[in-house]
């Protein structure tokens, strides 16, 4: 199947990951997915493929003769897409040839190139976006198509010398839950990539550090008329709270190495609220200094309201895998010249965020992250290069050649 068909084939499953949910995967619909990628292996001639009970699926490339004490290397994307906009009925639509001008998405939306500049770097690209209605899911079904798509090419191409390639397919990356119950040891891959980052020459190995806060406010709900020193109203305690985070450091002031904290949720009646954060720094020190600041600003509150007006629920999520990629160079040493063999120039930064594979380095499985191509994640904005994809592809098959060496 060729890459552009098998993306668009995979972006017709709806496999919207939920916040809300106790269960693993957080909603059934992703294992349909996950099942149709098992069997799509199984087709390809993949060996040992398994969806195990908590719907990761894995399969084996068999090493190529003579290459069979070459390390075991693992390729890895997520199926789920993000629970910020709606997943379901994607309609794609297809450019090619961009000529780098504004894209009307339907009759009353268009991505326009003063908003989006990088649009431009896309000139003479096959360009695959959404019609304004919902996400694309290129994040991360465009990993998902170019690892089966290079999966299928090593399977129908023997003469291709490799070791043995594990691939493995996640839920729930997008909520943070992704690795909850992947059995790094059952992957039995020595070092790992996963596709799940965006422009072409990304290569990444530092993310977040990331926690998420969420302040509940007891209210005390008093008729108005006669509410003076009474009344405590729950939602202006949260915005007071949230008054007290520096506007500065908000992800829409951030960039680079910079850190933030961003408010993701607010509801609340004068009786009750809830506010939620996620704080986010690349350097460890910072991180925690923000959380300690956190607590402060919580704390502050109590002392005016009371200690049983707010409560606080601050939970590391995944730490920067730097500290666990570093000591392995020829992880990255390997992807650079993978690219470079792609026509790719590599890009080294900082991940603005996180992915499965900064949890899996610390579970003892090295991983850093490699473009996927597509761009504007999370809502109806999103488009993805198929260009940049085939590139993707190639890298991958790259790699697979020159762990055997």
């Amino acid at each position: 199947m060729e890459l552009k068909d098998r993306f668009l084939k995979y972006v017709a499953f709806d496999t919207q990951s939920s916040e809300e949910s106790e269960s693993f995967p957080s909603t059934d619909k992703q294992l349909v997915l996950l099942n149709y990628l098992a069997d799509e292996m199984r087709a390809l001639g993949l060996q040992d493929v398994v969806v195990d009970k908590y719907g990761y699926t894995m399969g084996t490339i068999p090493a190529s003769e003579g290459c069979e004490t070459a390390p075991v290397i693992g390729f890895i994307a997520h199926v789920d897409t993000s629970p910020d906009m709606r997943g379901k009925d994607v309609k794609p639509h297809i450019i090619d040839e961009y000529d780098g001008g504004d894209i009307m998405l339907n009759g009353s939306l268009t991505m326009r190139v003063a908003d989006f500049p990088e649009l431009k770097d896309f000139v003479g690209h096959t360009l695959i976006h959404t019609d304004g209605t919902t996400l694309l899911g290129a994040d991360d079904k465009a990993g998902c198509a170019e690892i089966m798509s290079a999966a299928e090419y090593l399977m129908a191409h023997p003469e291709i010398k490799h070791g043995k390639i594990r691939i493995g397919f996640t839920p729930d990356e997008e909520i943070g839950r992704g690795v909850d119950y992947f059995d790094v040891a059952a992957f039995g891959a020595d070092f790992a990539y996963t596709m799940d980052g965006s422009s072409e020459g990304e290569l990444e190995y530092e993310n977040f550090n990331a926690a998420s806060a969420v302040v509940e406010v007891q209210g005390r709900n008093v008729h108005p008329g006669y509410a003076k020193n009474k009344m405590i109203n729950a939602i202006q305690v949260a915005c007071e709270l949230n008054s007290l985070i520096p506007a500065v450091e908000r992800p829409e002031h951030t960039e680079g190495y910079e850190g933030f904290y961003h408010c993701v949720g607010f509801n609340g009646t004068v009786e009750n609220a809830k506010i939620s954060y996620i704080i986010r720094d690349h350097c460890s020190e910072k991180f925690e200094q923000k959380k300690v600041y956190m607590w402060s600003c919580v704390d502050l509150l109590k002392k005016k309201y009371g200690d049983e007006v707010l409560t606080l629920t601050l939970k590391d999520q995944y730490y920067n895998m730097r500290k666990m990629v570093e000591p392995h160079p020829q992880v990255i040493a390997k992807a650079e010249q993978a690219m470079r063999d792609a026509g790719v120039e590599p890009r080294i930064k900082p991940i603005r965020g996180g992915t499965d594979g900064a949890r899996l380095s610390f579970m003892g499985l090295p991983c850093p992250n490699i473009f996927a191509g597509g761009m504007n994640f999370h809502g109806k904005f999103e488009y993805c290069s198929l260009d940049v994809m085939r590139k993707a592809e190639q890298v991958i098959v790259n790699l697979a050649q020159l762990w055997a060496k």
